[in-house]
């Protein structure tokens, strides 16, 4: 879920709050497919009312008022072979924390707690341009490839979906995947609000139990992983200045403020910005994109001194998992 966050996100593009993140068992490798509105069979039963519990859902969010029948009958995602949406192979940084996203298919496998996101971000740009569908089988990750493919099971219920990867997020410390509502209602996951699942990608042409069109993804080139590789650097380089107290200037008053996330890409910076203005609606700052030096910095201030930033950056800790930089400007 930035949603582009968390990108934003705002999948900054970026619920309740966690632990420890879940460990991949490889390396990990935002228009949501409208197939909720396709016709489908007649309904079998509609989902029973949400309890909103630690670990669920993102703040304030929540299912549709009216939510349409026959969410069982919707179909997994198919998996095909997509050109990648090379903004969302960049890499970024979101309160800390850098991610250096997939720029190829790969191989991947996880466990760790899934969430779902629903009306508070349905109909929002996701990481690569396309609207958020609650209704269709989708999810968000942080560093797998957009758009990709996995499998999502639930240990709980052994319930299994198959769901088009096409946001960055969850930002939270102890989550693996946010689900959309339909993909987290048909693993069982609604009333919980979250639940432990195990994330496997299908990578389309490989055996994975049912057979898909074997097409072979092109390698990205040298230029290309040269270019990727040195904004990993430039991001590296950035979160260590910043926490120094040494800032870009642009176009922000001079003053103390929180960064909350550095990106090559505005567009995921603007994702994360519309993410975490949603979740963390308590804020009474300022939050803005400050460009400089081909990095798109997300600021939030400013402040009046540096403690003030700090307790604002604790609050945030407790949020979301993670703790943004203070920097001066």
């Amino acid at each position: 879920m930035i949603r582009t966050i968390a990108p934003l996100a705002l999948a900054l593009l970026l619920a309740a709050c966690g632990s420890t993140p879940p460990a991949p068992l490889q390396n990990p490798t935002v228009d949501r497919e409208k197939q909720a509105n396709s016709k489908s069979p007649t309904p079998t039963r509609k989902p029973t009312a949400v309890l909103k519990r630690g670990g669920g859902f993102y703040k304030d969010d929540g299912p549709a008022d009216d939510i349409p029948d026959g969410l069982d009958d919707i179909p997994d995602a198919e998996p095909k072979w997509e050109p990648l949406h090379k903004p969302a192979t960049k890499p970024y940084v979101v309160l800390g924390k850098e991610y250096v996203p997939n720029t190829a298919l790969k191989p991947y496998k996880a466990r760790g707690i899934a969430s779902w996101y629903g009306k508070k971000f349905h109909g929002q740009k996701t990481s690569i341009g396309e609207p958020y569908d609650m209704f269709a089988m989708t999810a968000a990750h942080t560093t797998l490839a957009l758009p990709s493919y996995v499998r999502v099971t639930s240990v709980h219920s052994g319930n299994s979906v198959i769901v088009r990867v096409i946001d960055r997020g969850p930002f939270h410390a102890d989550r693996v995947i946010d689900l959309s509502y339909t993909a987290a209602y048909k693993l069982g996951l609604i009333n919980g609000g979250s639940g432990l699942v195990e994330v496997e990608a299908i990578i389309p042409g490989e055996a994975t139990g049912t057979t898909y069109a074997q097409i072979t993804p092109p390698r990205p080139a040298k230029a290309e992983s040269d270019e990727i590789e040195e904004q990993s650097r430039r991001l590296a380089l950035e979160e260590m200045s910043t926490a120094t107290g040494a800032g870009s200037e642009g176009s922000a008053a001079k003053g103390i403020y929180l960064q909350l996330g550095a990106f090559a890409n505005a567009d995921n910076a603007e994702n994360l910005k519309n993410h975490l203005l949603r979740e963390l609606d308590w804020l009474t700052e300022s939050m803005r994109i400050n460009p400089g030096d081909g990095v798109h910095r997300l600021h939030l201030g400013p402040y009046a001194n540096r403690s003030e930033a700090e307790r604002v950056a604790g609050k945030i800790r407790t949020t979301l998992g993670y703790q943004p930089t203070v920097v001066s400007r």
